[in-house]
């Protein structure tokens, strides 16, 4: 890998990750259209390190409080009541399904699902999924002529058993072009949570998840066509654009709707069909090189 491609997709990895796109998905896809190898799951685990380093930052606040309020319930009986102190075991709970099956799917998620026709499949039905979230969502916040206006649920009305279903929101962006913060939301946004507190939530559940991920990916770094150099550069990359993209979309998201990633999905999705289809792009673009 070039320093170049370190740089492209280092900065495609931060534009991505936290819009609901599928950061994976575009990362194998910018390797497939510019003629490039599959970076691999190694190379997207590690880099995704940056990203999730800026929600570190960008919400270090919630964090710290997060962790203080845990940490002072393991021996404090009375602090298991604080809303912080059980955020921190929820986050905990809703990181075992992508734990479990990130371990039993490595092969596939290394080889199977990296088929860019599977890849295509799952941004344009996640999409649609995040569409219908999206639109039950405004439905209960606009009201309507015979609608009142529902009240929808925070991160205070959090209990184990949205937890684990969140879990296993997150749990489905093992396969590329799900997107991790697209399914969480949208499974979020399904359960009646606001959009603010579904992507939250959302980016704080993959604070455990992503680093796990990338030190244990850590050991593949410098087989095949990956090196350390390349790798650490798009990391960090990674890092500054993630945390000016997580900012934007924290403001976006508290006025507008998901309505334009669900289109640019559909589009995209059908994009790569036509491509495939035609023949102007394999299917394996990149693996067998990579």
């Amino acid at each position: 890998m070039s320093w170049f491609e370190s740089f492209v997709l280092g900065l495609v990895q931060g534009l991505t990750e936290f819009l609901p796109i599928s950061s994976s998905a575009h990362l194998r896809l910018t390797a497939a259209f510019a003629g490039w190898h599959d970076p691999g799951a190694a190379f997207t685990a590690i880099s995704q390190i940056g990203t999730e380093a800026a929600v570190l930052i960008y919400f270090r606040k919630d964090i710290a409080r997060i962790l203080s309020a845990w940490f002072r319930s393991l021996t404090d009986k009375e602090m298991r009541a604080d809303h912080d102190a059980q955020m921190g075991w929820l986050v905990i709970v809703g990181s075992i399904p992508i734990g479990v099956l990130g371990i039993t799917l490595k092969d596939q998620i290394e080889g199977p699902f990296r088929d860019l026709r599977l890849i295509a499949t799952t941004l344009i039905v996640m999409g649609i999924v995040l569409g219908i979230a999206d639109r039950l969502a405004a439905r209960d916040e606009d009201g309507g002529k015979h609608r009142a206006v529902k009240e929808r649920k925070t991160l205070k009305d959090l209990g184990i058993r949205d937890g684990l279903i969140y879990g296993f929101c997150q749990a489905m962006a093992l396969i590329p072009g799900v997107s991790r913060s697209g399914a969480t939301i949208s499974g979020g946004l399904l359960m009646g949570y606001t959009r603010e507190s579904a992507a939250r939530y959302s980016f704080l559940l993959a604070i455990p998840a992503v680093l796990a991920s990338g030190a244990y990916e850590l050991k593949d770094v410098g087989e095949g066509h990956v090196s350390w150099g390349p790798t650490i550069f798009a990391t960090i990359v990674a890092f500054f654009v993630g945390y000016a993209v997580i900012a934007w979309f924290m403001k976006f998201i508290t006025t507008k709707s998901f309505m334009p990633f669900v289109y640019y999905r559909v589009a995209l999705g059908i994009l790569i069909f036509i491509l495939v289809s035609t023949g102007a792009l394999s299917p394996h673009a990149g693996e067998s090189a990579g």
